[in-house]
């Protein structure tokens, strides 16, 4: 594998060095390093982070790849600047064993464009009843460490209790879909002004919070870890924040979508805008944006929804709930973030990087930019602004909620253990 010198980028945001990569590896990390038999990118106004590492993509495969396969979705993500992804276990048959977990991992090799780590199901079949192979999935070539039944919730009590005394043995984390589904029967969107005006269904934000509420205390009560998906209100916020200050051993996440889309959106009624947890008010908005910067809220997680043309181009109420975010992720961040000055480019490295990959307990991943450390690494110019065009995603559905919308920053290069797995925007 050829050297690769990487000039005059800002390292987290800081002052222009030069990175030079050797092999998989950073080899050296300084000013005017000289470039001998190196390939040379100028990364002048250039910004240089950790690879990006999401803990919440579904990659439907096995059983739904005329929506996403692996491969697709891990283009997708070499695209956003991601060097490492979580499947999540909703596929068709769903990762509930060792023997589907297994099979999603050597996808994920075999793609070669990021890492992909399996996410497994906490119960049989997502169906809250029993738990799961929860130490056969562990013990698997895969090595899982998060389980969620994410698209539902584990809403027995007992169940969930039982899962985050499994994973304790392990070190594992179980990562809630929080919805009381008693609450939410028939919601098609947030409760609230606007659904009232619309005569929609309303998903009232309690829903979210009452399992948030239970599942610290859960996690207390067994001295095990949890992690919260998905976080869209004011008060899960305050819950989450209440458990941190009492030690409680709680994680969350918040998507990019959650960050800046409303449930004003919603009166176009375009089902682009349907995802689960629905969007929320403005309050709710700038109440994630201030616990991401502050800290409560711990990483930002896609949650990468993608659905063929036919399963979102329908009336409202018969859509899939999901968008897609790979690809978008980071220049929704700088512009919700970073421009409006809540986090410098080292926090977002944090979030989006350090974090979850400690969340994951991913090795190799969200590690330093200095010498010796593999070279996962992003490249983005912060300077660029322009339209999304879903025509140029690499990910196989188009399912965006930001078609045509200006946004700030573009990933010019990524690279895993040293390799470029994308060139100047473009996949390698």
């Amino acid at each position: 594998m050829s050297k690769i010198l990487i000039r005059g980028a800002k390292v987290l945001g800081g002052e222009p060095q030069d990175v030079l990569i050797d092999g998989e590896t950073i080899a050296q990390v300084g000013t005017g390093i000289e470039a001998g038999d190196a390939q040379v990118i100028e990364a002048d106004g250039k910004i240089l982070l950790p690879g990006l590492v999401d803990l919440h993509t579904h990659l439907r495969e096995p059983g739904r790849e005329d929506s996403e396969t692996v491969l697709t979705g891990t283009k997708a993500a070499a695209r956003g600047g991601w060097t490492a992804v979580h499947a999540m276990a909703n596929t068709f048959p769903v990762a509930d064993t060792a023997g589907v977990v297994e099979q999603v991992w050597r996808l994920g090799r075999e793609s070669g464009y990021c890492d992909v780590q399996p996410v497994g199901a906490v119960t049989v079949g997502l169906e809250g009843k029993q738990l799961a192979e929860l130490g056969a999935m562990h013990e698997s070539a895969a090595g899982v460490v998060v389980f969620s039944d994410d698209g539902k919730c584990v809403d027995d009590a007992v169940i969930m209790r039982r899962a985050l005394e499994y994973v304790k043995a392990f070190d594992g984390v179980v990562a809630q879909h929080a919805q009381e589904p008693r609450l939410t029967e028939g919601a098609q969107m947030n409760e609230g002004v606007v659904s009232t005006e619309l005569g929609l269904g309303g998903w009232p934000a309690v829903a979210e919070e009452s399992i948030i509420a239970r599942d610290v205390l859960l996690a207390e009560h067994v001295g095990s870890r949890v992690h919260i998906c998905h976080l869209s209100t004011a008060g899960s916020v305050e819950i989450v924040r209440w458990a941190k200050s009492r030690g409680i051993d709680v994680t969350a996440e918040v998507t990019p979508h959650h960050l800046l889309l409303t449930d004003e959106m919603v009166r176009t009624y375009n089902p682009v805008y349907k995802v689960n947890p629905p969007l929320r008010t403005q309050n709710d908005v700038m109440a994630l944006r201030e616990a991401l910067a502050d800290g409560t809220i711990d990483i930002v997680a896609t949650d990468h929804a993608p659905h063929p043309h036919e399963d979102k181009d329908c009336e409202w109420a018969a859509a899939a709930m999901g968008m897609v975010g790979l690809e978008t992720a980071l220049s929704v961040i700088q512009h919700t973030m970073v421009d409006t000055g809540l986090l410098d480019w080292a926090g977002v490295a944090q979030r989006m990087s350090v974090n979850p990959a400690k969340i994951g307990r991913l090795a190799g991943h969200g590690r330093p930019v200095s010498a010796g450390e593999p070279a996962n690494l992003t490249l983005v110019d912060p300077a660029y602004r322009g339209p999304v065009d879903s025509a140029e995603f690499a990910s196989r559905s188009r399912n965006t909620p930001y078609e045509g919308l200006e946004l700030p920053g573009r990933v010019t290069h990524t690279f895993l253990r040293g390799r470029a797995t994308v060139i100047d925007g473009k996949l390698a």
